[in-house]
């Protein structure tokens, strides 16, 4: 308690100073002056207004020791009140220019952190902060200055994301999501193995956190899940597929980005079947979900995938209806 003033911050030891400088003053020209100061506040109000040097003269000293108390406000009080201003701006300033450069540690929860920036992390930026303007996301990465977009919904922290130092800076502790994309400045394999570090550390911090990884090679997908990763995202053999399909279907690959892109209009959803679909057949489930402009597309049962499955397949209750929903 001792020293506890000295660890306010000190903006607010200024203002302190400042407030004490005000109530002494307009203390000492009450008792001075009592005839002219009828009352505490009569004082304190002169003791601001000459400090913040307005002059209103509604209030002026009329003895020899109420001019000079009112000399020593205007040499002493008012030095603080400017400095206490100068001080706060300062202040103001050197946040500002620590939240820019990432040096401001993120406080709330239930965001998503983003680790690494590209290309890939602006589109996912741009498309989910207008589709979705709740959710909130934290940017880190290691090699930008400055976060080169402005959203509201997003925070920028600089750092190495493998250090648990940076990713609790993050407060990935309190986090939903991380998503950990491929370093674009490394080979494929020192990409892979930094992002997999990333996520140890993540997991570390947060075992519940849903871990999203982009792996650029199919020998670490493995290393990936054993680390803990609840989804995985092979992005080379993503635009292999795309290749592939253009080649044996030339024109296809800009029917697959627009399905792709179009976020606002269409997504990719998993759907609990409701009861009237328990026990159909996926030819009747899917003439049920397209009157209510929902395409049926597979089925996830116990984790396992049937894509366009047989038209006499049978959604059970457990299972999952992966379907592509227009808004």
């Amino acid at each position: 308690m001792k020293y506890a003033y000295f660890r306010l911050p000190i903006f607010v030891r200024m203002l302190l100073v400042g407030f004490s400088f005000i109530l002494l003053f307009g203390g000492l020209i009450h008792a001075a002056e009592p005839n002219t100061y009828r009352t505490l506040f009569d004082g304190i109000w002169w003791a601001i207004v000459t400090a913040a040097t307005v002059g209103y003269g509604d209030f002026v000293p009329k003895t020899m020791l109420g001019k000079f108390l009112g000399i020593a406000l205007i040499l002493f009080g008012t030095g603080f009140i400017s400095a206490y201003f100068a001080a706060l701006s300062a202040s103001a300033i050197s946040r500002e220019n620590a939240l820019l450069h990432g040096n401001v540690a993120y406080t709330k929860e239930g965001h998503v952190v983003v680790v690494g920036w590209n290309e890939r992390v602006r589109e996912l930026l741009k498309q989910l902060t207008a589709a979705h303007p709740s959710f909130t996301f934290v940017i880190v990465d290691a090699t930008l200055d400055v976060l080169p977009v402005s959203y509201n919904q997003v925070h920028f922290i600089k750092g190495n994301p493998t250090y648990d130092s940076i990713l609790q800076k993050a407060n990935v502790a309190k986090a939903k999501m991380i998503v950990i994309t491929a370093d674009q400045h490394k080979n494929e394999l020192d990409a892979d193995m930094a992002s997999i570090l990333t996520l140890l550390s993540a997991k570390g911090i947060n075992p519940d956190i849903y871990a999203i990884i982009e792996i650029l090679t199919t020998q670490q997908v493995n290393n990936a899940k054993l680390a803990g990763a609840d989804e995985i995202i092979q992005t080379n053999q993503l635009s292999s597929f795309s290749i592939i399909n253009s080649l044996q279907s030339p024109g296809i690959s800009p029917l697959i980005e627009q399905l792709l892109y179009r976020l606002g209009e269409n997504c990719f959803q998993f759907l609990d079947p409701p009861d009237e679909l328990v026990g159909q057949t996926m030819a009747e489930s899917s003439r049920i979900l397209l009157n209510q402009q929902i395409l049926l597309i597979g089925i996830i049962r116990e984790g396992v995938p049937f894509m366009n499955p047989s038209p006499l397949f049978t959604i059970q209750q457990s299972d999952r209806l992966f379907v592509l929903k227009h808004h």
